[in-house]
Formats: structure tokens, C-alpha cells, sequence
């Protein structure tokens, strides 16, 4: 070994040098992927072989969507009577197939669990004069096939929406919700305005360019064509050190086991595509600017409202702290505008299920192998559990299974999922905005509608008159986010040397010691990088903030745009539907009616929740019991998961109307036999010590069914 004292800066010269060829070989093959991606008529980065079902191009309204069948991969077998999952992936600026891109994604967890699985894709370009609406029913059209491809299955399809997809998915829910099992929205806003103060500063950006007229402007200079790029490089502005520093230097600095992995992303990550001026202006103008989803405000063309309180399906939320494209407070926040309390959710037959991760961003909402291994699969595994919830808001927590976890053998994974009862407290407490920041948000709505009119009018012909298709082009050709993949492609004699010189630098590669003193002077000065980056982030992003409400929070603009500026009532409360009060009604006198109606399998499902209400909390391993009791007890005829759901809700709803006179038709539900009287009374406690011990509040609830089920002291499991 040299002794010499510039050994270690030779060292880190040469180690330098070589990673610094690497580097740009990988640019070089950054750049032919994003040619060879960008040539294919149907792009996708996923890793699973599809077989295409129905192409939207061939239907009545066509679009521009594909639904696929995946095809399980060796050694994975799904069984056709289970639940088919359906993902669904963002048109946000990226291709399709981030929700299945490697085996520890979506695809891959509900693959694992046996579910047939089906993707709803889209190709690069719309087809002229698509709409939102299109989409829509091109989607339900997507859904019918599926359900009639699995008439035996037990349960409708669960169909995840990744990000933007997540609004399109519940709009089509609650138009169509006979179509739907259970919902899975990752990482998607439905509440645009909502945020904290000091956090979340992209909920700022449509009021600070003036609304959605800059929309418009560029999809007329696009042709009546808007580039997915821009929408991309909204995310890259909101965390400028990764853009301009950290992706690029990690690379640099693991050249040699970063490489597969970074060209993964980006084969994504690069891959924009279009959407047509309309789409993206519906977008923009009732979503993003006007918030107007949660708030019911939403017409199809046939004057249907778009109401999220009619989908009939549970809602699985997956949403993070650690996300600053949508917050928790934006994916979760539409529940406060919608109901006054838990209650009124019970009453409108909604079960909604929420888990916030505490740290992982946007994208690794549904990208990061953690996360699906973990949550994902957890959804998978337990789809039928949290269908058959009973109404209300539930919040899904995941504890490690571990050597001292009671009845170990009932968790098939290494996570015990339990969904424990909130109340809309519990969303509050997540942030959101004050009445003086509604009126602010709602007066940027107004002024985007002013000035989207006025350009409508006065500049949008010359636009049009004056753009053509091939300037539109090569403006998309040109954009700053497409460039750096052309440049870097092609086999002109730079990236030719590129080439050569790597694979010179990969036979005779020679990585620096970790102990080498430059190495952490070089870390250092990344961290420098990093930290200045993000300091001028703070700044601009607090001074987003000072400027957007200084504008708009003016009670004189407020008042000109038509806003009270001293209203403090809630702007953007979903109006009540004045039939469904009578409907209640209804439903609460036939529940009372049947209190007393029902036999053994009546009365041991409303026993069992009787008991286990006082928990507040639903454990997988209690359902997991429950399959099995299925499988073991040839006593009652075989049951449907959907009778076993709307069984599950009735029993949960009579005991909520009348605790007391539902424990009281125990004794006539039950048959008169007191052996069977007995065996009912331990699959109760069976399944109520599935989780592990009893409290003094279950042993005095199963205390008071003993008296019901007229059983002596002595029964027991």
C-alpha cells in the first residue's frame, strides 16, 4: 500500500474520473431508453405480461384508455372466485404501469393473494375530443366486463385509484356504484384546498398564476393539445435540491449499484404523454382551482350531481405525512364537507377507512416495495374484512406480528392490521384551513373564472389563429424537461466516446476506499448543496404563502368577486339531499321492525358485535376467525360475503337504534336447544379472545349475553 501522501487524492482523482464516465454513459442510456419508450405505440413500465380486454378506441365514445388482464407470472396462481382487483394509474404528466413497475408493488401484493388482477392503462395521445365524461363511461364499461368475467366471484372488484386516478375512480363511483367493491385511493387529492399553513404550497400555485386562464393559453399553444410535462415539472419545482441535486449526485456517487435502478424510474418518470385542452381544463378549472368535488358541485352532462355520499362501497384512504403533492388534510379533508359527524356517515351506509404513513413521499405511496409489502398487502389480504365493516370512519394501524402476539397462527403476514374507530375530531386534528382561508381560496376560485373569461374573449382567438400543428410540435419537442433525454441520445460521436470510454472505466474500475478523506469532503459539499436548496425552498415557499393570502385573503377583492369577506359560515358545505331524511326514516322504522326477526345466524353476528363494539376496533385476526368458523360449522347453510355484509350492517344498525331491545330478541332468535345455545355462547368468546385476553368491559358484556342466551355461570370457551 502507498505511503505517499497523495495517495489518497490520486485515489479519488481516478475514482472520480471513472464515476464521472459511468455517470454519463448511464445519461447516454437514459437517452436511448427514452427513444426506444417513447417509439412504442402502447408504453408501459409494467413488469407483468397484460393481454388487452378492450381497447377504448373501439368503443361508441372513444378514448384513448385500455383495460388489460395481467398475466400471473410463473409460479403465482390466482383463483377466479376470488375478488379481481382493477388499478387504476394516474394521467398526471407520467405513462401507466407505476402501480405494478416490480413484483412488490399493487399488481404484485393482490397477485400474491391469489386475486385475478386487471389495469386500466392509457396510450400516449387522447383521441380528438375526448372528455373526463368519456373516460368515465368508458371506465364503467371497463368495470361491467370485469364483473361479467368473474360472475362467482365473491365480492365486486376492488379498484385502486393511484393519485389523480383516485378522483376519477370516486367520481365514477358515485354515478355508478353498483359497479364497485371496495376503494382504494393512494396518494390522491379530493379536497384541493386544504393544507397547513407553513406546508403544503402547492395548493397556492392556480391562484398565484391567476387561475386557470395560463391553462388555457398553453393548451391553445399546444393545438388544442396540453403536455403531461408541464404537470411533471409542477412536481419537480416543489423540491428543487432533489431535481437539481440529490437524484442526479446519488447516482453519481452509487454509480455502481445505482444505475438499474435510477433508469427504472426514469423510463417513468420520462415517459409524458397528452391530454386534450378540455380534459386538462376540466381538470384544472373544477378540481385544482374551483375545489368543487367534495362539494357536490359537479354536473355530468345529463345534470347528474356528482355526490360522493352515494358510493356504497368502503373507501380505503392511503395517504402520508410525508407527501407535499397531497397532504392529509387534501385527501381526507372532502369527509368534513360531506357529514356533520360519524352518525350521518352511519346513515348514509359509508364505511371509510384511513391510514396515514408517517414519513414516505408521494410517489412512494404506491411505488415503494416497504410500503407495499406492508400496507398494500395488508389491503389485499384483508379486502373481505374491511368490506364488511360496518358503516362508519375507521382507522387503519398496522402493528409487526412478533413471538408474543396472541393466536399468532390467525396473521398471514408479518403485519396484524386493526381498524379502530375515529371521529371527525380526528380528521381535524390533521390541519386544515380557517374560515378566513376558505373565503381566500374561494376568491382565487373567482378571480380564476374572471380572467379565464377574460382571455377567453379577448386573446384565446389570436392564439389560435396564430398556432399551428408543427410549431405545436416542436414546442413539446422542446420542452425543457424533454431535452436532456434527447440530448444525450442518439450515436453521434460524443455519446459514441461516452460509450467506449465506460466500458474501458467498468474493466479496470477501481471505487475509493470509504475511509478515503475526500469522500466525506465530497458529502460535505452535497449536504452544502442540499441544504442551501432547501433553505431557498422554505423561502419561496413561505413567500408563496405571504403572497397568496395577502392577495386574496383582501376583504376589498373579496367583496369585488363577489365574496362576504366578514362570512365565517362554511363556503363549501355539500348540500343535503332533502330526500334522504325520508329514506332514513324508512330504513329506521324497517330495522325496527326486524329487531325480532332472524334465527342462530342472526343472533350470533349481532352478539358478536354487541360484545365487541365496546372495543371500537376491528382485528383482522377476529375475521380471520371468523373464515374458519365458516369452514368448520356445517350447522347453517353456506352464505355470500355480500348477504354476510348486509347481514353484519343490519345487526350493527339495530343495536345502534336500540341496544336494549335487540339484546332482548336474543332469547327468541336462538333456538330453544341449550346445547346449541351453549356452543353459540363460545364461538362469541371464541371470537372475541382472537386478538388475546378479555378486558373487564368484554368479560361484562359476555357477563350480560350469558343472561340473554339463559345459560348458567359455568358456560364457558
Amino acid at each position: 500500500m502507498s505511503t505517499s501522501p497523495f495517495a489518497p487524492a490520486i485515489e479519488y482523482l481516478v475514482d472520480a474520473a471513472q464515476r464521472s464516465i459511468l455517470y454519463w454513459d448511464v445519461m447516454r442510456q437514459r437517452g436511448e431508453q427514452y427513444r426506444e419508450h417513447i417509439s412504442q405505440i402502447a408504453p408501459h413500465v409494467l413488469e407483468y405480461g397484460v393481454e388487452v380486454v378492450i381497447d377504448g378506441r373501439t368503443l361508441e365514445r372513444p378514448v384513448n384508455y385500455v383495460l388489460a388482464r395481467i398475466i400471473p407470472p410463473q409460479g403465482v396462481a390466482v383463483d377466479s372466485l376470488e375478488r379481481p382487483f382493477v388499478v387504476v394509474d394516474p394521467r398526471a404528466g407520467h405513462g401507466p404501469g407505476i402501480g405494478g413497475f416490480k413484483a412488490d408493488s399493487e399488481i404484485g401484493v393482490a397477485l400474491a393473494a391469489g386475486h385475478p388482477c386487471y389495469f386500466i392503462g392509457f396510450l400516449p395521445d387522447p383521441v380528438p375530443g375526448q372528455t373526463i365524461e368519456d373516460i368515465a363511461r368508458a371506465e364503467a364499461i371497463f368495470l361491467e366486463n370485469v364483473i361479467a368475467l368473474h360472475p362467482q366471484a365473491d365480492g365486486k372488484p376492488c379498484v385502486i385509484g393511484n393519485c389523480q386516478a383516485g378522483w376519477a375512480v370516486m367520481m365514477l363511483a358515485a354515478v355508478r356504484p353498483e359497479l364497485f367493491g371496495p376503494i382504494i385511493v393512494a396518494g390522491s387529492p379530493l379536497e384541493y384546498w386544504q393544507g397547513v399553513h407553513g406546508r403544503d404550497p402547492m395548493r397556492y400555485t392556480g391562484g398565484l398564476l391567476g387561475g386557470s386562464w395560463l391553462t388555457a393559453l398553453t393548451s391553445d399553444l399546444g393545438d388544442g393539445i396540453f403536455d403531461g410535462a408541464w404537470l411533471v415539472q409542477n412536481f419537480e419545482n416543489l423540491n428543487p435540491s432533489n431535481t437539481l441535486w440529490s437524484k442526479q449526485y446519488n447516482l453519481y456517487s452509487k454509480i455502481d449499484t445505482e444505475a438499474s435502478r435510477y433508469l427504472g424510474f426514469e423510463k417513468w418518470w420520462g415517459g409524458h404523454v397528452t391530454l386534450n385542452g378540455e380534459e386538462i381544463q376540466f381538470i384544472v378549472d373544477e378540481l385544482f382551482v374551483g375545489n368543487k368535488l367534495a362539494a357536490g358541485a359537479i354536473k355530468t352532462s345529463d345534470g347528474t350531481s356528482v355526490d360522493l355520499r352515494n358510493i356504497r362501497s368502503p373507501i380505503v384512504v392511503f395517504c402520508s405525512k410525508g407527501d407535499n403533492i397531497t397532504p392529509p388534510p387534501q385527501a381526507l379533508g372532502w369527509i368534513l364537507d360531506l357529514y356533520d359527524d360519524v352518525d350521518d356517515i352511519r346513515a348514509h351506509g359509508q364505511t371509510i377507512v384511513y391510514t396515514i404513513h408517517e414519513t414516505v413521499g408521494h410517489l412512494g405511496i404506491f411505488v415503494s416495495g416497504g410500503v407495499a409489502k406492508k400496507q398494500h398487502r395488508e389491503f389485499s389480504d384483508n379486502i373481505d374484512l374491511i368490506d364488511v365493516l360496518p358503516p362508519g370512519l375507521y382507522e387503519a394501524t398496522f402493528e409487526r406480528k412478533t413471538a408474543a402476539t396472541p393466536n399468532a397462527e390467525l396473521v398471514a403476514t408479518e403485519w396484524v392490521m386493526r381498524c379502530e374507530a375515529r371521529t371527525l375530531d380526528d380528521i381535524r386534528a390533521l390541519g386544515g384551513n380557517t374560515p378566513a382561508d376558505e373565503r381566500a381560496f374561494a376568491a382565487a376560485a373567482r378571480v380564476s373564472e374572471i380572467n379565464l373569461n377574460l382571455y377567453r374573449t379577448f386573446v384565446q382567438p389570436w392564439v389560435r389563429a396564430m398556432t399551428t400543428s408543427t410549431a405545436a410540435e416542436w414546442s413539446r419537442k422542446l420542452h425543457p424537461l424533454r431535452l436532456p433525454y434527447e440530448l444525450f441520445s442518439g450515436s453521434g460521436p460524443v455519446m459514441a466516446g461516452i460509450e467506449r470510454a465506460a466500458t474501458e472505466a467498468r474493466l479496470h474500475r477501481a471505487p475509493v476506499s470509504s475511509d478515503n478523506p475526500f469522500i466525506a469532503w465530497q458529502e460535505t459539499f452535497s449536504k452544502q448543496i442540499v441544504e442551501t436548496l432547501d433553505a431557498w425552498r422554505d423561502w419561496s415557499n413561505a413567500f408563496a404563502e405571504m403572497t397568496f393570502f395577502s392577495i386574496y385573503g383582501s376583504p376589498a377583492l373579496q367583496a369585488a368577486v363577489g365574496i362576504d369577506p366578514k362570512n365565517d359560515a362554511p363556503l363549501r358545505k355539500a348540500p343535503k339531499d332533502p330526500l334522504h331524511a325520508e329514506v332514513t326514516e324508512k330504513r329506521v322504522a324497517d330495522l325496527r321492525a326486524r329487531i325480532g326477526d332472524g334465527g342462530l345466524r342472526e343472533a350470533l353476528v349481532r352478539a358478536a358485535l354487541y360484545v365487541g363494539m365496546a372495543r371500537n376496533a376491528v382485528d383482522e385476526r377476529g375475521f380471520e376467525a371468523v373464515r374458519r368458523l365458516r369452514v368448520e360449522q356445517r350447522e347453517l347453510p353456506a352464505i355470500s360475503l355480500q348477504a354476510f355484509k348486509s347481514l353484519v350492517r343490519d345487526q350493527y344498525s339495530m343495536l345502534l337504534l336500540d341496544e336494549e331491545a335487540s339484546l332482548a330478541a336474543l332469547p327468541r332468535m336462538l333456538p330453544s336447544d341449550p346445547a346449541t345455545r351453549a356452543r353459540a355462547f363460545e364461538i362469541v368468546e371464541h371470537l372475541m379472545r382472537a386478538r388475546g385476553g378479555l378486558d373487564e368491559t368484554d368479560r361484562a358484556r359476555l357477563a350480560r349475553l350469558r343472561e340473554c342466551f339463559d345459560l348458567p355461570e359455568s358456560v364457558h370457551a
